[in-house]
């Protein structure tokens, strides 16, 4: 049998290319939208993608399944399980075979068992890997976004960000239930989830690849002996705020990705056309370093830099139903990068490219800005002293861990939604938990029109580090 594990840092997501050597088919499960990677693997091990599966309706990227069974001429295979609300509305369409708890498949001599494990969501489902030219028992599991190493899936996406009211609960109880089965497997079993540490399908993810059921059941806290009642209390507390863009990912897998047929190339537009698309309101990001931003601007433009995090900010701020233009070093592999990274989460409409020669041919006719910068010491003796407002752009746990006395919280992803709250006469020092956030708000906030606008240098951290009070359970400390 051969294995291999791909993994995408940004989206922090893992898929699997499993083939038998013996007569060359292979299946591909949780593919993203780079479909190359596992065409020319498989290619490389002599192998053919026969079989391409999934274990749920993704709500973290859009998935290259579809794409992939095309694309290769695969069996496209997809769960079935969740009710009529949760099946694949393009399903038929795509010829793809619906897959319930208790069917297997064989790829050469590779079988899978499909268990049904709702909780995460109500169709999510595990492929235990047997391979039957050397065992009769299966060798690990592929859990998806169910069972992570140190982990489990969360069971509140649906109602925090497909907004299904009042799901949570329920979805949580279900998850407890379905934890049994992987309870029942044999200790000596692998575990290959579907996310590693960093990713918001969950709050306590290792950053180790792969684990066993066995290891699991001893120091993974969601398999730990408790009530049914004291894993729903622990499961749904302290869970991260989920990316904006997960509700789009949801309703873009269940109706049925477009075909992307490779990452293309956006046009690179000559310098003078940015003013007209500022002028025009068109959305501009920049994706040099926060710090580069910062010192020279062009007035307009939005900062998410280029790094691990530059699709989730992108996704969570910025509209899906409009074009996009980037501001970005066309050298190497940044552009490219940052276009594959926006395909990822399905945001395929970037209409142009300016190279950073754009900043300095902007500064030749008109003037830049600047992002001001403050540090702890200067907020507390100077600014607080003078009532500026303060406002944090961490996430809920953070806030609740601890505060400045008088700020005021809104969440990074929720900021432009939000903006009515944020006063626009008087200073505004905006602040997470390091600054890279916050430069991020500073940024839209300069673009929305507010222009006294200050970034409180190495954050929270800066301010807690240097001894200020902050406010905990309402009191100060």
């Amino acid at each position: 049998m051969y294995f291999q594990r791909f993994y995408d840092t940004p989206l922090a997501q893992a898929s699997y290319l499993i083939g038998c050597q013996a007569t060359g088919e292979a299946v591909v499960i949780d593919a993203n939208r780079d479909l190359a990677q596992y065409i020319e693997a498989a290619e490389r091990e002599h192998l053919r993608i026969t079989h391409v599966t999934e274990t749920h309706i993704h709500a973290d990227f859009v998935s290259g399944s579809r794409e992939l069974a095309q694309a290769t001429g695969a069996r496209l295979l997809l769960s079935g399980e969740g009710g009529r609300d949760w099946q694949y509305a393009f399903a038929a369409q795509a010829g793809a075979t619906m897959l319930r708890h208790g069917h297997s498949f064989v790829v050469g001599n590779i079988r899978l068992d499909v268990l049904h494990t709702p909780g995460h969501t109500p169709e999510h489902i595990c492929f235990t890997v047997t391979d039957g030219a050397a065992a009769t028992e299966p060798m690990g599991i592929v859990t998806g976004d169910f069972v992570f190493v140190g982990d489990v899936g969360r069971p509140d996406l649906l109602e925090r960000a497909a907004k299904l009211t009042g799901t949570m609960d329920a979805a949580a109880r279900t998850l407890y239930a379905s934890l049994a089965r992987v309870r029942a497997l044999p200790d000596f079993m692998q575990v290959w989830p579907g996310h590693g540490a960093g990713s918001a399908c969950g709050k306590a993810l290792g950053a180790v690849p792969a684990s066993t059921v066995g290891y699991e059941k001893r120091f993974n806290w969601g398999l730990a002996a408790m009530t049914e009642d004291e894993f729903v209390r622990q499961v749904l507390d302290g869970q991260p705020e989920p990316p904006a863009y997960f509700a789009h990912m949801k309703r873009i897998n269940k109706e049925g990705p477009a075909l992307l047929r490779g990452f293309r190339r956006p046009e690179r537009l000559p310098a003078t056309r940015l003013r007209e698309l500022l002028d025009g309101e068109q959305v501009v990001v920049d994706t040099r370093t926060a710090a580069a931003f910062a010192e020279a601007y062009v007035p307009g433009t939005i900062n998410i830099p280029l790094n691990t995090s530059f699709s989730t900010w992108v996704g969570s701020l910025l509209p899906y139903d409009r074009d996009l233009y980037l501001i970005v070093s066309v050298e190497g592999r940044a552009l490219d990068d940052a276009v594959r990274d926006l395909a990822m989460i399905g945001i395929d409409h970037v209409a142009g490219v300016f190279g950073h020669d754009a900043i300095a041919a902007w500064a030749d006719v008109d003037s830049t800005e600047e992002i001001v910068q403050a540090s702890a010491a200067e907020l507390h003796d100077a600014l607080l002293p003078r009532g500026v407002a303060v406002l944090d752009v961490r996430n809920q746990s953070e806030w609740d861990a601890g505060h400045l006395p008088g700020a005021r919280h809104i969440q990074l992803g929720a900021l432009e939604e939000r903006l009515n709250e944020v006063p626009r006469d008087g200073v505004v020092v905006v602040h997470c938990q390091s600054g890279s956030r916050s430069a991020i708000a500073a940024s839209l906030l300069a673009a929305r029109g507010f222009s006294n606008i200050i970034n409180l240098h190495g954050g929270y951290a800066a301010w807690t580090s240097a001894g200020f009070p902050v406010v905990r359970d309402g009191a100060p400390r």
